[in-house]
């Protein structure tokens, strides 16, 4: 198995009000974020992102993290699973130009509001069956998706990520590690179907057969 890394450690992180967040969402918000549309990316506040717009300064530090660990360089290919719109997609092709890229989303309405640069290299399609052959990418990516996944689903989407990766992979996924965070990964949550403590998705991982790198998310 891999190692458990925050490669998104340059991310920004912003300010959350996990209380007033938890006492406001509702079971008819999560239902129609789950849809991914674009009520998800590009409505209201409740249900998803609240405009789900580009900005350098989300991506661009932290490709670099991800270059140096995975020492990828133009002949390299990367596979962003849940890649929604593109924006991280994009930031790799320019801070590693050449680099072969390729995205998967559920969401048609993401992939249609894409970066237009980044459209030929994205498809809609399902983390449990990715459309490509065994060992397509050096590495494969997916940043907080597989968690919005039953779990059998999501089993299947680990094994597709392991399938198609020729060198490593990386996944975020809700978790927690006190009983004090499970209130708050509850509260906080809005699309994820399974959360899990860390150390239970350490023994899945190792139960799956998933060998790539891994963080969690934990408001």
């Amino acid at each position: 198995m891999g190692t458990e890394i925050d490669l998104l450690e340059n991310y920004p992180r912003t300010k959350r009000n996990v209380e007033e967040r938890g006492a406001t969402k509702t079971e008819r918000d999560r239902e129609i974020a789950r849809r991914f549309d674009k009520e998800f990316f590009d409505g209201d506040r409740a249900t998803g992102y609240g405009g789900f717009n580009y900005n350098s300064r989300f991506w661009q530090p932290t490709v670099p993290t991800f270059q140096k660990h995975f020492k990828l360089d133009a002949n390299s290919s990367v596979l962003d699973v849940g890649c929604a719109k593109g924006f991280m997609l994009y930031d790799f092709s320019q801070l590693i130009p050449g680099i072969k890229i390729g995205g998967v989303d559920v969401s048609e309405y993401a992939i249609e509001n894409a970066v237009e640069t980044m459209k030929p290299f994205l498809k809609v399609a399902d983390a449990r069956s990715l459309p490509y052959a065994d060992k397509s990418f050096d590495v494969v990516i997916s940043i907080n998706t597989i968690h919005n996944l039953e779990l059998p689903d999501l089993i299947l989407a680990l094994k597709e990520i392991e399938r198609v990766q020729r060198k490593g992979s990386f996944i975020t996924v809700d978790a927690y590690r006190t009983p004090e965070e499970k209130v708050r990964m509850d509260s906080w949550n809005l699309t994820a179907k399974t959360i899990m403590s860390v150390d239970e998705w350490i023994k899945l991982f190792k139960e799956v057969g998933y060998t790539g790198d891994y963080y969690w998310f934990i408001p």
